[in-house]
């Protein structure tokens, strides 16, 4: 189902976890689950996933994440207030060790000149605080924006799992 650097991305973050004892979780937006699928594609990943929340819609956002909606009404719901807030609200909503979260403009439509399609925003949140990454993609084609989504995402996993 999941290409091969995907899929070697989510083992390497399953081991991560593992060697440390770590759980996360996934608050997705533009992505709508797909890094919470390439984790659970791994068989036996449910002793290292807490779970996911697709929240695609802005009212998602608020009643699974809780992520304010005068937040989203203020910075727009693809900004890195709001991603910060989904990883930190489905962290605490999950009681995982870290969350990452991702909201962004796939396209090919919806995009602006201030948010353009490609524009992504990534948050992981952990014990210690919450990072965030910025990714302006271009114009690619939907799926090639959704699928490097995915690999940025798992990437912070492994590097949150590996420095916490």
């Amino acid at each position: 189902m999941f290409d091969d650097e995907i899929t070697a991305r989510a083992i390497a973050v399953l081991e991560a976890c593992r060697a440390k004892s770590i759980t996360v979780a996934t608050v997705e937006s533009c992505t709508g689950g797909l890094v919470s699928g390439a984790l659970t594609a791994i068989p036996g990943s449910s002793d290292v996933v807490a779970g996911g929340l697709v929240t695609y819609s802005n009212a998602a956002k608020s009643a699974l994440a809780d992520v304010p909606a005068a937040l989203i009404a203020e910075h727009g719901a693809v900004s890195e207030p709001v991603a910060r807030a989904m990883a930190e609200g489905g962290r605490m909503r999950l009681d995982a060790s870290f969350a990452v979260s991702l909201t962004g403009v796939a396209g090919p439509g919806g995009g602006s000149a201030a948010k353009p399609v490609g524009l992504v925003h990534f948050a992981c949140a952990s014990p210690a605080g919450t990072v965030h990454r910025e990714e302006r993609f271009g114009a690619l084609s939907r799926d090639e924006i959704r699928r490097r989504s995915v690999l940025v995402a798992l990437e912070m996993l492994i590097q949150a799992a590996q420095s916490g």
